[in-house]
């Protein structure tokens, strides 16, 4: 059974204990949370010093006073928070204790703060005569909870962003992967067809002339004087038709061989090959050139970083040889602290800045695959009528000044 406490008769403690005489006067001194006691009808019995302070009242002010038409009289909206419904009251109407952490009390000036409380009937002989209502502000652990949730809705957001990102990020390599496959089978088909279709018409009619040559050598002894001339001058023609079908069929080979892979770029180097390719396409394109290298002629790249250059430059021309519909070209190629700058740009009809972003512009993911493959980037500058200046920016092995 609870009940009120007892009053201590202070006549009863020696005068060395004085500071004792009170307890639980000293222990609603000491405690740094509200503690009040209202009785049935709801009115202040005693309040601590804190909890008078925390709404803003002296303890002497709130004595008999209606504490849920003082303090609790509103719901955190403003709306109006009825007696009844209130589980301070509850707690000793019905006999029910309860803990809240959900509501607020208003303080004498009119403000609110987010409370958590506590309310306990208080029994006498097992009839109930109040209760006992703990609180205590929780305005800072609800703002360290408030923003402990934004941090957690914004790492939401983020880890959402980032899964979207990948997603997006794996369906364009996948598409990418696709698109070079395809564009790997349709090079093997054209370079099957050239084979096809030129070297093996060249050798077939070589083949046929040889044939000739031998019918007509196992022929030599039965011809007179007269036709043998005759027929060694007509083997001379087939020979030099062969000779030009062999020459024919050697520059095939060797404009196969350059399409699958430049020799220049064995022989000479990348920097050669830069400019070889830079005047084969400009002559084909029919385009003006302004071509402009200070890159040391000298320094030789690995093979795959000079082969990721010299594809991306490839790349860079086919682009646009496609698209730009321009009539000057200019390049520019540089070493600059031990970085490669290599800059196209043309005066063609350039484009949006989002078409060099979508997800079928499979020729720029391809390059920024093959620079991003060994440190570099690639930026690209455009806009409808302005042209296009597609730069790649690549780090050195070693990254020093040549």
């Amino acid at each position: 059974m609870t009940a009120w406490p007892t009053p201590i008769d202070r006549r009863t403690l020696p005068g060395r204990d004085a500071i004792w005489r009170d307890p639980l006067e000293l222990l609603l001194a000491s405690t740094g949370e509200g503690v009040y006691g209202v009785d049935l009808d709801g009115r202040c019995v005693f309040i601590n010093r804190a909890g008078a302070a925390m709404i803003g009242y002296e303890p002497s002010e709130l004595l008999g006073c209606n504490m849920h038409e003082l303090t609790h009289h509103a719901r955190p909206d403003g709306s109006p928070y009825p007696e009844a419904d209130c589980p301070i009251f509850n707690a000793f109407r019905r006999g029910l204790p309860c803990r809240i952490d959900s509501e607020v009390f208003w303080r004498r000036d009119g403000s609110a703060f987010p409370v958590e409380y506590s309310s306990h009937p208080i029994l006498d002989q097992g009839a109930v005569r109040g209760a006992v209502v703990t609180f205590v502000d929780i305005t800072e652990r609800r703002r360290a909870a408030d923003a402990l949730q934004k941090a957690k809705d914004q790492l939401e957001e983020r880890v959402l962003e980032r899964t979207a990102a990948l997603e997006t990020a794996l369906r364009q390599v996948r598409e990418l992967a696709a698109w070079s496959e395809s564009v790997r089978e349709e090079e093997r088909t054209r370079i099957a067809r050239e084979v096809h279709d030129e070297l093996g018409s060249l050798l077939v009619a070589l083949k046929m002339d040889v044939n000739w040559m031998d019918k007509r050598l196992s022929e030599q002894g039965a011809r007179s004087p007269d036709e043998a001339e005759d027929m060694r001058g007509r083997m001379r023609c087939k020979c030099q038709n062969m000779s030009r079908l062999i020459e024919t069929a050697v520059d095939n080979v060797g404009r196969i061989i350059t399409d699958l892979r430049p020799s220049i770029l064995d022989h000479q180097g990348l920097w050669a090959a830069l400019e070889w390719q830079a005047q084969e396409f400009v002559a084909s394109a029919e385009l003006a050139l302004d071509w402009c290298m200070a890159a040391d002629e000298g320094l030789e790249l690995p093979e795959p970083l000079a082969m990721a250059v010299f594809r991306i430059f490839q790349e860079m021309l086919s682009n646009v040889g496609r698209h730009a519909r321009a009539s000057q070209l200019r390049v520019e190629i540089g070493l600059t602290e031990g970085e490669l700058v290599m800059v196209v740009e043309d005066d063609g009809v350039g484009a949006p800045a989002q078409a060099f972003e979508a997800g079928d512009a499979y020729g720029i993911m391809g390059m920024r695959e093959r620079a991003r493959r060994f440190g570099g980037r690639i930026d690209i500058r455009s806009a409808p009528g302005e042209g296009t200046s597609m730069r790649l920016r690549l780090r050195l092995p070693g990254g020093d000044r040549p």
